[in-house]
């Protein structure tokens, strides 16, 4: 199992050109094909659309920004993924996440990059993680601001016997193959080892060098100890499950992916 086909979002943010120069490593490392995408919507006044033209308002030069903006952010992604020979382009006046979600069916992966406060993306081109999550079907792989290699020699697991995470370790096998060493972590108040144990034995089975580790909860948040047992692991990924709870009740009373999507300099590969 490896990844045939890479998809990274782009948009016309500061980050956005380290993020698929990230995913154009990754894409030459698996022998994949890269395929860039963006959508973006017209930032028309609120309340009007493109057959109601307001006063002073020129609703087709608020249009062809539009476009300007989804050439640009093309043109990030052409120079920053010029050293792979299978690229390809997809872009649309459309809601960004909708599109994105709808063009994965032409990929394993999805690149989406964690925005920094100051990343000044424009109006109708940002992308939410949580939706992309909940909609595309596919593993996404979140990136930091800033982050623009990945190795993936390290890697450590956040180990809950979900169905989320089942699927991500599952997902991420091409990157657990070919990493150094993996460590399969449970954050936990007792130290009953039997599920990650179990964890390990299976990713050994499939030529993955893994190791079990139970952490005992600080009594901070879960993604709190995750994101410090990858530190002292001296991991550069984390792979986990993504939203074994509703998003409306994360949203409302917080929770581990919610957690990690907001915080923290490690990638996340994640799955729902």
């Amino acid at each position: 199992m490896s990844f045939a086909s890479l998809m990274v979002a782009v948009d016309d943010g500061r980050h956005a050109a380290a993020r698929v120069r990230l995913a154009a490593e990754l894409a030459h490392r698996f022998g994949a094909r890269l395929v860039g995408a963006a959508g973006g919507l017209p930032d028309y006044p609120q309340g009007f659309g493109e057959t109601i033209v307001p006063a002073g308002m020129a609703i087709e030069e608020i249009r062809q920004a539009a476009l300007d903006r989804l050439r640009g952010a093309e043109q990030i992604f052409r120079e920053a993924s010029c050293l792979n020979d299978r690229v390809a382009w997809r872009s649309d006046l459309a809601a960004p996440v909708p599109f994105l979600n709808r063009q994965s069916r032409a990929a394993d992966l999805i690149v989406v990059g964690r925005p920094a406060d100051d990343e000044e993306i424009s109006p109708g081109m940002a992308v939410d993680l949580g939706d992309v999550l909940m909609g595309s079907g596919r593993p996404v792989l979140v990136v930091p601001p800033g982050v623009e290699h990945l190795k993936a020699g390290r890697i450590v697991v956040g180990w809950k016997n979900t169905l989320q995470t089942r699927r991500a370790v599952s997902d991420a096998l091409p990157f657990l193959r070919r990493a150094d060493a993996v460590q399969v972590v449970r954050i936990a108040d007792g130290e009953d080892r039997t599920e990650i144990e179990d964890v390990a034995a299976y990713l050994t089975l499939h030529d993955v060098n893994a190791t079990a580790q139970v952490v005992t909860s600080s009594g901070w948040t879960v993604a709190h100890d995750l994101r410090t047992a990858a530190g002292a692991f001296d991991a550069d990924l984390i792979v986990t499950g993504a939203y074994g709870y509703s998003r409306l009740r994360e949203w409302f009373f917080g929770g581990v992916t919610q957690d990690l999507l907001s915080k923290g300099a490690v990638p996340c590969l994640m799955s729902h």
